[in-house]
């Protein structure tokens, strides 16, 4: 399948062959129709990877001093290989998509195949995603328009945690797809709205959906412009939906607030907050999370377990569902955000036009619009070309392959196997983006989402498993039943259970050949470990006598 991937390393966005993800329990399979760019974030990504290194620091301190301290525990060197391997990774881009179900994962009963649904899904011919981050949509709303669903979650987080009630004034600072689905949430929850941007024709959309706006390209003051509206009893709430590193967005906020006023922040400016402004008002300041409640929970993206509705009536879900019924509603006009439409295969120039001058505002890509090609396109393993591969199709030793390709396996494994001459045949990873990278930067021949085809490929002499710990066992007596030798990080396992399981596999396995399994324990060679057995090697007494008391 087809995915947008960018890197950090180059500022190169590009759109690369991806094995299509297996379906695991608690998820289901999406094929795309649509995917919306988010031109603020996503643009905020590609300049990031364009630009060099000092200013890549600059844009991110905490970050330094992640690196400083990493400098100071494990030494250049190894904090210089850390972050060129950070660097290097590709991060796949969007997070808003609608498509059809494909597939089910076990536990999955709230979605059938057929569905259309909307997610949070990258650029991507298909998605998998967990059950709670995926919601139906309404048979009379459009595709085009169900894409602004998790844009519209993001606006309606901010609007929950701001509170609003009939008739109040709320201004919205930043008039981004955003900050004008916040404008219409905003009007639907029966407030007066103001709104202001640098955009004239931004401001223009604003009022075509019932709000005052003010263009800040004329110069014209927006803190006298809001009390103005307020019938000069100061804004009642303000959204921040701007992107800028400048600290006026939240001191303008806070002058344009009456006393007690509220201030939501959900987009990204600079912020040194003024005492004087919060104290004397006594403001409420609040940064919103995402889509809502559950955002970055595991327990609740990626095992599926949703929050108790009487303690937690909005999730991120059941946002995605409230925004879903205001489109069927016509209470939330998307479609009129909509500047630009490409196919997929064009994206090179809809990320070219986002991150140009020219105006733009929703960009859209088109994605396959039959749900049938989808289910027969469905691809697991990828296999590069015989003159992409060449140089590990030459090893003449054992073909390995590789499950999991994190930060160890890319920084680690895969170059040690590769000096020792081993022939790299296969590598798999869950989203198969990592695996992908994996394979074009170590001539590896095949990538894929499947675990059991790279374990039972004929290619595959030798599996080394590099996932989360708690997948070792099960992947290592998978191994060893298909006769393959087998690496595994450390642990062999976590608990007693699944040590009798791999004990009892690796016994009945040696009455049909000889597959050797070895325990990665790399402690044991660790620069630090192996200086405290220098300097113990000739001691004979105790180093440390024991205290009188």
């Amino acid at each position: 399948m087809k995915q947008i991937l960018h890197s950090y390393a180059n500022g190169k966005t590009e759109l690369i062959d991806v094995p299509c993800p297996c379906v695991k329990p608690g998820r289901v399979l999406v094929g795309t129709h649509v995917s919306l760019i988010s031109a603020g974030t996503e643009r905020m990504l590609t300049e990031f990877g364009s630009a060099g290194l000092l200013k890549k620091a600059l844009r991110q301190p905490d970050k330094v001093r992640m690196v400083l301290d990493k400098i100071r525990t494990d030494g250049l060197l190894p904090t210089w290989e850390a972050v060129k391997s950070q660097l290097d990774k590709p991060v796949a881009m969007g997070y808003c998509n609608v498509g059809t179900v494909v597939e089910v994962g076990a536990g999955v009963t709230e979605f059938q195949v057929g569905d259309r649904v909307v997610s949070n899904g990258p650029h991507a011919e298909f998605v998998c995603v967990g059950k709670n981050l995926c919601a139906k949509v309404p048979d009379d709303v459009s595709d085009e328009s169900a894409v602004f669903t998790v844009i519209g979650s993001i606006a309606l987080e901010a609007i929950r945690l701001a509170e609003p009630t009939l008739g109040e004034s709320f201004a919205v600072i930043g008039l981004g797809l955003v900050g004008l689905m916040a404008v219409q949430l905003l009007k639907a929850h029966g407030c007066r709205v103001i709104g202001f941007d640098y955009s004239r024709e931004r401001v223009a959309l604003a009022k075509t959906f019932g709000a005052e706006a003010v263009d800040l390209s004329t110069q014209r003051d927006p803190v006298a412009a809001a009390r103005a509206f307020s019938r000069d009893r100061g804004i009642d709430g303000v959204l921040i939906a701007a992107s800028t590193t400048s600290d006026a967005p939240i001191h303008q906020a806070a002058e344009m607030s009456r006393k007690r006023g509220r201030i939501v922040m959900l987009g990204v400016t600079g912020m040194q907050l003024s005492r004087a402004d919060f104290y004397e008002k006594e403001l409420s300041f609040q940064v919103s999370c995402s889509y809502g409640p559950g955002r970055y929970d595991a327990e609740y993206e990626e095992a599926g377990h949703d929050y108790p509705l009487p303690y937690v009536r909005w999730t991120e879900q059941r946002n995605f569902e409230a925004v879903l019924d205001r489109l069927a509603e016509r209470q939330i006009d998307a479609e009129a955000l909509i500047s630009h439409r490409f196919e997929l295969e064009r994206a090179d120039q809809a990320y070219a036009l986002i991150g140009s001058s020219r105006p733009s505002l929703g960009v859209i890509l088109r994605h396959c619009q039959k749900p049938q090609i989808h289910v027969s396109a469905v691809h697991h393993t990828v296999r590069r070309s015989d003159d992409a591969h060449r140089a590990s199709a030459d090893a003449t030793g054992p073909g390995v392959g590789f499950i999991g390709a994190g930060d160890f396996a890319t920084r680690v494994l895969i170059p040690a196997f590769r000096r020792g001459g081993a022939r790299l045949a296969a590598v798999a990873s869950e989203r198969g983006v990592s695996a992908v990278h994996a394979a074009r930067k170590f001539d590896i021949a095949e990538s894929t989402t499947d675990p059991q085809t790279l374990i039972e490929s004929p290619e595959v002499d030798v599996v080394v498993v590099a996932t989360r710990h708690g997948s070792h066992a099960d992947y290592v007596c998978r191994a060893l039943e298909a006769g393959k030798h087998v690496f595994v990080e450390k642990p062999l396992a976590l608990n007693r259970e699944q040590l009798s399981r791999v004990v009892e596999r690796y016994q009945n396995t040696r009455s049909h050949g000889s597959p050797l399994l070895m325990v990665g324990f790399n402690r044991r060679f660790a620069p630090h470990v192996r200086t405290i057995k220098s300097l113990l090697k000739d001691a004979v007494h105790p180093l440390a006598e024991a205290l009188p008391w």
